[in-house]
């Protein structure tokens, strides 16, 4: 199979999915000698356009996992706006140290329906969204020889394919998905935001960074759309200004916490080789 490129596409507010994507675009394109093209999702601008990959490229599709799923936010851009054309793709997921649960099987099914064909996965682990020991400073050096061994295996199995398999690659998951992993007062959880302290000097940086455009940077204390819990404008605020303060978020942080101190492993799947 003689492809021309490969394609990162990802999104990754706080810069967990990219970092893995990456090393896993960089050691396929030394292995397979052809160039990396990246297709970064994340802001809001990005996703007004569509993202149609060709069958002379290969597809490496990244997404944070969020409840067990792909990000409900997110999902409409996905399933609606990335097509390929029996191209040759490799779904990951990066979850916060507790599971991906069907995340990637979801990935695998709504680009397997886009016209490609999916060979391998992966589920790689990140730093919690939310937290700072959750998967504290993931990806590490042992998760990124784990995605350089998995693009070495990816390469060796493109280099002696003759045909694309028409069945995607089996990979962990219920295919009926089921619901959304759901903390206990679920409703008044995702109402919450986070809360703006008194080192904030209104430099604009969580605005810019804000995956949903929600918030106002005119004023940085207003929100002018929902809040994924993604992390970006805690993580990357340059005062350590933003902070979430709302009971119903904290006690569903402890309990996170406490329950998933192991290190979660890296999990990856390929055809019997």
């Amino acid at each position: 199979m003689q492809l021309q490129r490969i394609r990162l596409i990802y999104f990754s507010a706080t810069d967990t999915t990219k970092t893995t994507v990456r090393r896993i675009g960089q050691m396929l394109s030394q292995q397979l000698s052809i160039p990396v093209q990246e297709e970064d999702f994340t802001l809001p601008a990005a996703r007004e356009q569509d993202i149609i990959c060709t069958e002379e490229e290969l597809a490496v599709i990244g997404v944070p996992v969020y409840a067990g799923r792909i990000p409900n936010k997110l999902l409409p851009y996905v399933s609606g706006r990335i097509h390929g054309s029996r191209t040759p793709a490799v779904p990951v997921v990066l979850f916060g140290n507790r599971a991906y649960d069907d995340a990637l099987i979801e990935l695998r099914d709504v680009m397997q329906g886009n016209g490609f064909r999916c060979i391998a996965g992966a589920a790689f682990v990140g730093e919690h969204s939310f937290s700072d020991t959750l998967g504290a400073g993931r990806p590490d050096e042992e998760d990124l020889l784990a995605a350089d061994q998995f693009a070495k295996r990816v390469a060796q199995l493109i280099s002696r394919m003759e045909i694309l398999p028409e069945k995607p690659v089996e990979v962990k998951g219920n295919p009926e998905l089921r619901p959304y992993y759901a903390p206990k007062n679920a409703r008044e959880y995702l109402k919450v935001k986070p809360v703006v302290g008194d080192t904030c000097i209104s430099c604009g940086t969580c605005a810019a960074l804000c995956p949903m455009g929600s918030i106002d940077p005119q004023d940085i204390k207003k929100y002018l759309g929902p809040c994924i819990k993604c992390g970006a404008c805690i993580k990357k605020c340059p005062q350590h200004a933003r902070s979430f303060d709302d009971p119903v978020y904290l006690q569903h942080k402890q309990e996170l916490e406490t329950q998933f101190t192991r290190r979660a492993e890296v999990e990856v799947f390929l055809p019997d080789e």
